[in-house]
Parts: structure tokens; sequence; C-alpha cells
């Protein structure tokens, strides 16, 4: 069944790749999504008889399925295969199940696409690689997935390869991604040294043994479990998109709307969360690496949502949005609070999917239109993505009443977050806690704001795209449904099994927290207004984006011009993309001028194509003239010869 659950993606994909003009865009979707609602059904099976929520075993099960040995070379060897545990358990059912929901909504949403089967194996390809990473036993193996996710990844974002910004947004997710996976894989490299093994259980039985060794990096001694989980972080942050090396994230909205919420919902982001739980036992035993993790988090939480005020690409606002929630997942996981972290991964899952896919049906609808400028009015027009973009926002506001199990599903999960940080008593924790009550103020704000600007108000946009305006068919909105109940109910469904004080009465094994890290055992002891301070953040950003966007309409550009700097700062993204330009890509094309004009057309052209060889050309082009064809030059020519010989001859011999 787990084998089924990984295997299932990956031959739909091959069927859809290499056989879809056989099996033509009908057939292409019925095997891609068959098989992906297939596995989603088994992940849930597996979930359920894995964690034991109802009933069963004590203990959650941890097993490993060994398919084949993948490596054996001396004594470096370790096979392929599949660890099951509660961790795992959890990231198959959010892939399998968002990942189905987005292949049946594709079906509408690219019906008008001439290349189909394409998109579908790229979307299949996509998950099996995710599965493959959330279900590696072994480092090499979980790099094998995250490498496959990046590949996909690529391929989805430049789908529409025509398109010179979708391809400048591939190969930007490429480089950028290619820092990071350059520090995971010096990470496992260190590891390697450091353990002598690859394998997840023996590097986890060895690290406690091993606190106080060094590893010599950049000529310079380090402590060796910072200097790994902070190579490993690394990796974390190009692919979850943390400061720094979140550029292409935003970039990436060129690709169709499902890949949007395939991406930013289930894979490919959420796989540096993953691996920084999954390593929990490496992280643990660094405070350095986890000070790190957690002021990275909070920063990237506050700065994706000061950003994400001012955007206005419907996409984009989401985007930024998913860059905050990734950042509050960090310092979750910083703070030691993983289970935490996860809870939020899942909930954050069925949301922001949600809100993705909503705004999908906001463009369909608005003839490929994405700025929220033009829109408007569209609350009348198209009810069922108004009510799922609604449940969608207030899910990611975390609107929801302190002290009881009421609310949408983030209400759960990003205020124990924020009152995990809280509960860790540092000076990091205080940092995070604080800019994380900022971001989620900013966080309702911006909701709101996407809210009254497309739904709102009166309609902005031309008469003959108004005249367009009409509800997705039902092969787009009915499987959101699926999204819906999980923003409304996940949270209160998982509260006490993922995010349970007892760590070990569901995560088992899969997650481990020192005795000294307390934050996530004492998060709900903290005081009430700490409690309660994201719902009132929250209703005060909501309030206050109602009060500009819809009563009074006409004082955002009037704030803007008196903040100017202020609003440009945020409007382009705090300048990274311009400061990575001035930094990276204008001296890389100088340096690339300096090797084309005097190393390749100065160097090897001026000795080759343009020097020995124009050279001989020219000299054979000479001596052709002495070939007129006519036999009494030649005959001249061997009488001259024979006059010379003879006459040297005469005079030398």
């Amino acid at each position: 069944m787990e084998a089924a659950i990984v295997l299932l993606p990956l031959l739909g994909a091959i069927l859809a790749g290499f056989f879809g003009k056989a099996l033509k865009d009908l057939g292409s979707q019925i095997v891609t999504c068959g098989f992906l609602v297939i596995a989603a059904i088994l992940s849930w099976i597996v979930f359920f008889d894995v964690t034991n929520l109802f009933g069963g075993a004590d203990a959650p099960k941890d097993y490993t399925i060994v398919l084949f040995t993948w490596v054996a070379s001396g004594d470096f060897a370790f096979d392929w295969a599949l660890k099951i545990d509660s961790l795992t358990a959890v990231m198959l059912v959010v892939v399998t199940t968002v990942s189905a929901v987005v292949h049946v909504y594709s079906i509408g949403y690219m019906h008008h696409d001439p290349h189909n089967p394409r998109f579908f194996a790229y979307l299949s390809f996509f998950t099996f690689a995710m599965l493959t990473l959330v279900t590696a036993d072994n480092l090499v193996q979980m790099f094998f997935g995250w490498e496959g996710v990046g590949v996909a990844s690529y391929l989805l974002i430049g789908f529409w390869f025509k398109r010179p910004s979708a391809n400048a947004a591939a190969m930007k997710a490429f480089l950028v991604n290619r820092v990071g996976d350059f520090g995971f894989a010096l990470g496992i490299f260190a590891m390697f040294v450091l353990t002598g093994s690859v394998h997840l259980d023996t590097i986890f039985n060895a690290i406690p043994g091993m606190a106080d060794a060094t590893l010599v990096f950049l000529g310079m001694e380090f402590n060796a479990i910072t200097i790994i989980a902070l190579l490993l972080f690394m990796g974390a942050m190009g692919k979850s998109a943390q400061l720094g090396l979140h550029t292409w994230l935003p970039d990436a909205m060129e690709g169709p709307t499902p890949v949007s919420a395939l991406i930013h919902a289930a894979t490919m982001v959420t796989a540096g969360v993953f691996m920084v739980c999954r390593l929990s036992p490496v992280f643990e035993f660094s405070d350095v690496a986890l000070t790190v993790v957690t002021v990275v988090g909070a920063t990237t939480a506050f700065f994706a949502a000061t950003v994400g005020l001012t955007q206005n690409d419907i996409k984009r606002v989401i985007a930024y949005s998913t860059c905050s929630q990734l950042g509050y997942m960090f310092f979750a996981a910083g703070v030691s609070a993983y289970p935490v972290a996860m809870f939020h991964l899942m909930t954050h899952a069925f949301f922001k999917a949600l809100l993705f896919l909503g705004a999908g049906s906001v463009i369909h609808a608005m003839s490929d239109e994405q700025d929220m400028r033009r829109m408007g009015g569209l609350a009348k027009m198209i009810p069922i993505t108004y009510a799922f973009m609604w449940i969608g926002s207030l899910a990611l506001m975390g609107i929801g009443i302190p002290g009881t199990t009421i609310g949408f599903a983030g209400f759960h999960s990003k205020d124990l977050i924020l009152e995990s940080a809280f509960a860790a008593q540092s000076g990091v924790g205080s940092y995070a806690f604080w800019l994380g009550v900022t971001a989620a103020f900013m966080t309702a704000f911006y909701s709101g704001r996407l809210l009254f600007m497309t739904f709102h108000g009166a309609p902005r946009c031309d008469e003959k795209t108004l005249a367009h305006v009409h509800e997705s068919p039902k092969i787009m909105w009915v499987p959101l449904v699926v999204l819906v109940i999980g923003s409304l109910f996940a949270g209160a469904a998982f509260y006490y099994s993922l995010a349970g004080t007892d760590v070990a009465a569901f995560w088992g094994d899969s997650i481990f927290i020192l005795d000294s890290h307390q934050a996530f055992a004492t998060a709900r002891e903290v005081p009430f207004w700490v409690k309660s301070s994201p719902l009132v953040v929250g209703l005060a950003g909501l309030g206050l984006s109602y009060l500009l966007y819809v009563r009074s309409p006409d004082m955002p550009g009037r704030i803007a011009q008196a903040v100017r700097p202020l609003y440009l700062f945020s409007f382009n993204k705090w300048y990274f993309d311009e400061l990575y330009n001035a930094v990276f890509v204008k001296p890389s094309f100088a340096i690339g001028r300096i090797f084309w004009k005097g190393g390749d057309q100065g160097t090897i052209d001026a000795f080759g194509p343009d020097g020995v060889s124009e050279t001989t050309v020219q000299v054979s082009k000479g001596a052709s003239f002495l070939q007129t064809g006519y036999v009494y030059h030649y005959a001249f020519v061997m009488l001259i010869g024979v006059v010379i010989f003879v006459s040297w001859y005469v005079f030398f011999s």
C-alpha cells in the first residue's frame, strides 16, 4: 500500500508524458487524476493506521519498507526504502489530498490548453518527487526527491515557455535554489564525514554522543553539529523561500494557477519545514542553529507580510502570504515546537490551496485578468468563489475564540506558534513573538484588502470583460469543497493529536525534543493577553482594510503619497531584486562579456577560425591561382624547373 502511494503518481506521469498522444487529453486526465485520488485514499488509510487516532496500539507505528538496494560500494551502502511514521503519515495526506484536488481542478482550468497531457504529467511527477522526499529513510534519497521537486517546479513554472516572463521565472527559481541546494549537499557530505552514514536512524542514534565533535570548514574549526545543521538549513531556506533566498517564489506565479497552489500549499516550499522537523534530533543539539532558524523565520514572516500590503496581482499577494506563513513554521521549529510547525503546515495546506485555486477561479472569470485594481464588484457574479475566498482568508487570518476550539483552521495552529514563541522565554523567542503578532496584523489587512478590492465596490474592469464574468464550472469548484472542510475543521479536529502536549502520543519517535527545551510543553500556560493578541490584531487589520477599501476608497492613495518612501520600499519588495541585480547579475554579465570578447572572440576565434584557419584558407586561395588548367603553362613551368635544376648541377656539382 505504501509503495503504491509513492509509485502511482509516477505511473500516471509516465503514461501521460510518454503516451499522451495516444491517450489524448481525456485519457491523460483520467489516468493522472485517478491515480492521485487512489493515492490520497490510501494515504488517509495509512495515516489512521500509523497514528492510531481511533484507538489500536498504545504507540504510533514506525517501520521501514525496503524496496531495493540502491547503492552498494564497499562499506558505503543504503537502500531505496520507505520510512513510515507519524511525520511521514501527515505529509502523505497533505501532499496527496491537495495534489488530488489540484489535479481534478486543473481539468477545468486547463481545458483550453493544447498541451494537457504534458501538464498533467508534470503535475504527477511533481507529486511523486515530493512523496519520495517525505518517505526517504536516508539523506541521499531525500536529496533525490528534493531535486525532483525542483526539476518539476522549473518545468511547471515555465510551462508556457513561449512567454519570456515564464522562462525568466523558471530560470530564477533554478538559480536561487542552486544556492540552497549546494548548502544541503554540503550538509549531507559533512554528516557522512561525522557519522559515517547517511541513514537517518543511524545518524539519530549517533548524534547525542557527538555533541562536542568539531569539523574544519572554510579553514576554521566549528562545532560539527552546528555547522551541519546550518548547512542543511541553507537548503531549507532555498526550497522554502526564506529571507535572502526568497526571490524566486513570487515570480513562480508565472506558471498556471494550479501550479501555484501545488507549489505553495503541498509541495516544494513545505519541503524545508519537513526537513528541519525530520532532522529534529540533529537541530536539538545545536542552540546556535535553532537561534538562526528562529531569527530567519520570524524576519521572513514580517518581511513578506510588509510586501503583501502593497502588491496588486492577486496571486502575488497570496504568494507573499505563503512566504510569511513559512516563516511562522520555521520559527516554531526554531523554539523546538516542531509539532506545532507540522500542525501549521497541515492546516496551511488546506486554506492556502483554497486561496490559490479560488484566485484561479477569479482569474478564470475575469478572462485571465490578475490585477485587483481592474476587478471589484464580483461578489454577486461569482458567489461560490466569493464564499470560498472568505473561508480561506479567515483561516489565513487565524480568526477564532481564544481559549476554545471554535475557530478556523489557521486559528489553532498559528496562535499556538505565537504562544510557543512567547513561552520560550528567550530573546529570540520574544523577537519571534512580536514580529509574528505584527505580521498577523498585516496578514489580516492584506487579506481584507484582497477581498474588498476583488469582490466589493464598483466594477473597475472594461465592459467586455464584465460581460463575460461567470462562476467556474463544477469541475473546478466542487473539488474545493474538500479544502473548505479542511479550512473550517482541520484545526479543531487535529489540535489535540498533532499538537498535544504529550509529543510521544502522536508523533512517537518521529520528532525529538530535548527536556531542556520547554517552549512547546508550556505554550498553553501563557497569559490570556498572549492568547488573545492574534485575534485582536487580526480583527484590527481586517477592520482597517474595510475602512480604507470600502468606506473610504480614496484614502489608500493619499496615504501612499504621504509615506511614499515606505510605500515604494514595500511595493518594490525591499529592493532585493535590485540589490541582487547590482551585486550578482550585472557583475556576472560583465565577467561573461570579458570571457566572450577577450576569451572567445579575442583568443579562441583569433587563433582559431579567424587566425590559423583563416590564414590557411587565404593561402589556399592564393595557391589555387597557380592551377590555371592550361597545358602550355604547366610545360613552361616544367621547362623552367629543368633549366634551374641543370644550372644548379653545372655550377655546384
